[in-house]
């Protein structure tokens, strides 16, 4: 009886460490209390990062092997990438960006490598990371950064049809390989220069920061608000006063530049609006269409939702307007309305995508070590933001908008282009930011470009929408779409 029971007990402890070291050790592993977790990460090969089969992140031999460190990350043109891959500094015991949030396959311990783990348990291998390829392709990438030209900013690209994100750029960026460093020393004085930079390069402008106004890209929304309520097309006409006072306040809404919007006589199309970017008709439009419909329009684009993607995307802000006058203000971008660019291209590719806005997501595939796919992402849909008619109507307007509007610049040659300007006021003392939002081929959408530039970069006050932003997105997309 004895006996029985001592053998019984005995099976039971080689149960519950069994089931401890082998089925609980992935979640006790990504503990982050867990500091003996870390070191023993330093021993694995971490897996590579790739983009269109190029290893961008890889891991080789270290040549200093003090505190546990056995292999060294490195980051193949590193400041390009870096707002995506992030870093894993072995200093600051920490990851960001693509490291932390694919940190399991990457170290080896995710319950998606189980198999792995175990054909290494019994072999007698040494454990190694799994490998995370990117949607990112690397010409629309670069050609991103190249476009910027070292003007504080941020330029997103998607599929629209699938949510792919094609390029995540944030400028100021920085070197990742300075972070992963064994040495101490080096890597306080980099990390102390990066933090104490007015530029603030280890923001990710593209999907978090303190977020931006969009500016009369925002018309987007207000004109599929009105399209989708009202029963407009873009040839029915619309109020367009010169100026416009909403009840309750006494502030008056001007035109771009104080113009009057068309001929002056106070009625233009909804498509005539569009394209001269006049404020009045759509202060008045968002009015009319109401504040709870034009918050709701903004959830269906995805304003206060938080993706991950699978970073950490930040909820863009619509809050429910107090009051007629903001509500005004809102309907053409101005006081509430803070966005990412990541979202500003979501709102361009629900357009595109004839109405179906998809979740944004920057993992094409899981691997095991030898590369072996674990899982591939599969495109998932958001929301239908608006009608299939709505759609065309408004795609038709930014087409029109490049053809013959304030986005001529972005006007590809041989390419169908469509997109939106805008010019986001800050203070009588700081130039605004411009934005541009635009997809091609407009008939066939390949790449939704979002590109922002923060107070209008070299041009200062000299700079807009359309003379700044639209000429980066035009090389994005012809990167993307292999034209010259």
């Amino acid at each position: 009886m004895l006996a029985t029971l001592v053998f019984a007990m005995f099976l039971s402890l080689m149960a519950m460490a069994t089931y401890i070291q082998f089925f609980q050790a992935p979640s006790l592993n990504a503990d982050s209390r867990n500091v003996r977790s870390m070191y023993r990460q330093y021993k694995v090969k971490r897996g590579p990062i790739i983009v269109n089969g190029d290893d961008i992140v890889s891991s080789s031999p270290s040549k200093d092997e003090k505190d546990h460190h056995k292999f060294q990350r490195k980051y193949k043109d590193g400041s390009t990438y870096a707002h995506v891959t992030g870093y894993m500094s072995t200093v600051f015991n920490s990851t960001t960006g693509i490291e932390k949030a694919e940190n399991g396959v990457l170290a080896g311990s995710s319950d998606s490598l189980a198999s792995q783990r175990f054909q290494e348990l019994i072999s007698g291998e040494e454990q190694r990371g799994g490998g995370v390829e990117l949607t990112i392709d690397p010409a629309t990438q670069k050609a991103a950064v190249k476009a910027l030209n070292g003007q504080r900013g941020s330029v997103v690209a998607l599929d629209p049809k699938t949510g792919a994100i094609l390029a995540q750029v944030s400028l100021p960026s920085y070197d990742p390989n300075k972070l992963a460093s064994h040495d101490r020393e080096s890597v306080q004085k980099a990390w102390n220069k990066l933090a104490q930079n007015k530029e603030k390069p280890l923001i990710n402008r593209a999907i978090a920061g303190e977020q931006y106004a969009p500016g009369s890209t925002f018309k987007m929304l207000t004109a599929t608000a009105m399209l989708e309520n009202s029963g407009l097309t873009p040839d029915s006409t619309v109020d367009a006063p010169n100026s416009y006072t909403p009840p309750g306040t006494s502030h008056s809404i001007q035109n771009p530049g104080e113009r009057p919007c068309g001929d002056g006589s106070g009625r233009v199309t909804l498509r005539e609006a569009f394209i001269e970017s006049c404020n009045t008709p759509f202060a008045k439009g968002g009015v009319s269409v109401g504040a709870d419909k034009m918050v709701e329009q903004g959830k269906k684009f995805g304003f206060g939702t938080t993706f991950e993607t699978p970073q950490r995307v930040l909820a863009s802000r619509f809050p429910k307007p107090g009051s007629t006058a903001a509500l005004a203000m809102d309907s053409f971008g101005q006081l509430d309305i803070r966005v990412t660019p990541l979202q500003m291209a979501m709102i361009g590719g629900g357009i595109a995508n004839d109405g179906v806005v998809m979740e944004p997501h920057v993992i094409k595939r899981t691997l095991t070590s030898d590369l072996e796919t674990v899982s591939k992402t599969k495109p998932k849909q958001f929301s239908r933001a608006m009608s299939d008619k709505t759609a065309k109507y408004m795609q038709e307007m930014m087409v029109a908008d490049v053809t013959s509007g304030t986005g001529h610049r972005a006007a590809i040659r041989g390419v169908s282009v469509a997109g939106k300007t805008g010019t986001a006021e800050i203070s009588a003392s700081t130039p605004p930011h411009v934005w541009f939002v635009g997809f091609a081929p407009a008939n066939d959408p390949k790449i939704v470009v979002a590109v922002i530039v923060e107070n209008s970069g070299n041009a200062g006050w000299n700079g807009d929408g359309g003379s700044v932003a639209a000429p980066i997105a035009r090389e994005v997309m012809k990167a993307k779409l292999g034209v010259s």
